[in-house]
């Protein structure tokens, strides 16, 4: 579907950046909240104070955290307080303990689903994306891939795109724990859809975690002719597939 974005912290270097290229990638981004700096306007865009009054006046349905650490589990709380359905957090090194009470509170939010901490984010190539995945390296087609690391999340998105293989969506799900969506939760909004025609997850994964992964996507409602693949370090690239 069509995503609206915000930006917390958008009036910061990086949250700046990334909505730029954001914006340039047919991606609604509708403004960015900070505390305290509400009511001007940042690169055209404009600040609210809180995700309860962005929303109220943009109707954005996703949010993009690019706040710093000992902040950033608040801002998680803050989205889903708000209403989001999707929040990604790109933020590293949040305290364990802050992004547990996040998690706890999220649990009673059904309704938004947290991809990240310390993730590149989603991208639908062609469409949208929410997060920090350089367009210029998607290519709009049928494979869905999921991956823990960001580094692999791009490597797998730019050897498919070099290969003709174009992909559906892409979605770097992030290694601090914890962290708002699995490896078991990833592949659960691709059921239904009816552009993969195969997945790829990327990360370092042993045999016995390859297996449930498997077991996973076939849990998720993934259609059968997809075909998970594994994109592993070399240490443990002998008898990996």
């Amino acid at each position: 579907g069509s995503h609206s974005d915000l930006g917390p912290a958008l009036t910061r270097l990086g949250g700046t950046f990334h909505a730029q290229r954001a914006a340039a990638y047919v991606t609604a981004v509708v403004g960015g909240v900070t505390p305290g700096k509400g009511g001007p306007t940042h690169e055209g865009w404009p600040i609210f104070d809180t995700v309860q009054d962005a929303v109220k006046e943009t109707g954005a349905n996703a949010s993009v955290i690019f706040v710093p650490p000992p902040f950033a589990a608040d801002a998680v709380m803050e989205a889903a307080d708000g209403g989001l359905a999707l929040v990604v957090c790109i933020t590293e090194g949040i305290p364990t303990l802050d992004m547990m009470r996040a998690m706890t509170f999220l649990k009673e939010r059904p309704a938004t689903r947290l991809v990240g901490p310390n993730c590149p984010g989603l991208i639908s190539p062609g469409k949208a994306k929410a997060g920090i995945i350089p367009g210029n390296i998607c290519k709009e087609g049928r494979i869905g891939i999921v991956s823990k690391s960001g580094t692999l999340t791009y490597e797998a998105i730019h050897q498919l795109t070099r290969l003709g293989m174009g992909q559906s969506t892409c979605i770097g799900i992030g290694g601090d724990p914890p962290i708002g969506t699995s490896p078991a939760d990833a592949p659960k909004p691709f059921r239904g859809d009816p552009d993969p025609a195969a997945g790829a997850m990327a990360g370092r994964a042993r045999r016995k975690a390859r297996a449930r992964r498997a077991t996973d996507i076939a849990r998720a409602g993934v259609p059968p002719r997809a075909c998970p693949a594994w994109s592993v370090s070399p240490r443990r690239a002998e008898g990996c597939s």
